[in-house]
């Protein structure tokens, strides 16, 4: 899939350095419980794959259209934690530092979320940690919608943690603008 400046892709083991390295980046993973090692990066590139093989869809490798640069991923994830709002299928992303501020993360998010829709979905959702105000930021660009009611603590983060309290957005097709 492509947007005017990305190309969304599935992966390519050169992609797995790069995607390493951003994943030990104490900044960018600022918002999940922890870095991750290359191995722990690698298994998450393997999980990826599976899912496009298994679901038709996936977390697409992001690639700069001009200069052919892996700048991190955007795309859709099946979600079926322990949560009232599971399963449940989510739009999110993870870009490199110096991706930041180009506005991509919002560009590759509307083209992942009007795949979704193409594709018969009914709605799609995107969380994060309550202090995650840059991806919030993006959720509400897309049209997402949040009631504080659906907030939770996520299951799979060290309780009683600053990272633990989530908030939920949703986003259904006719809340979207096709551009």
């Amino acid at each position: 899939m492509e947007t005017e400046r990305l190309i969304m892709r599935r992966w390519r083991d050169d992609d797995r350095a790069p995607f390493a390295a951003m994943n030990a980046d104490p900044e960018v993973m600022e918002h999940f419980p922890a870095t991750m090692t290359r191995a722990q990066s690698d298994a998450f590139v393997d999980r990826i794959e599976q899912r496009f093989d298994e679901l038709g869809y996936g977390l697409w490798a992001l690639e700069v259209r001009a200069t052919g640069e892996f700048i991190g991923f955007t795309g859709l994830a099946l979600q079926t934690f322990e949560a009232p709002f599971n399963p449940s299928v989510e739009v999110g992303w993870r870009l490199t530092r110096h991706a930041w501020g180009h506005g991509y993360a919002i560009e590759a998010a509307r083209r992942a979320v009007r795949h979704g829709f193409d594709a018969g979905l009914d709605e799609i959702v995107s969380m994060t940690a309550v202090g995650n105000l840059r991806s919030r930021a993006v959720m509400e660009r897309l049209g997402m919608t949040r009631d504080p009611a659906d907030d939770f603590e996520h299951p799979h983060v060290p309780p009683d943690g600053p990272l633990q309290p989530h908030v939920l957005y949703r986003l259904t097709p006719d809340q979207v603008t096709r551009a």
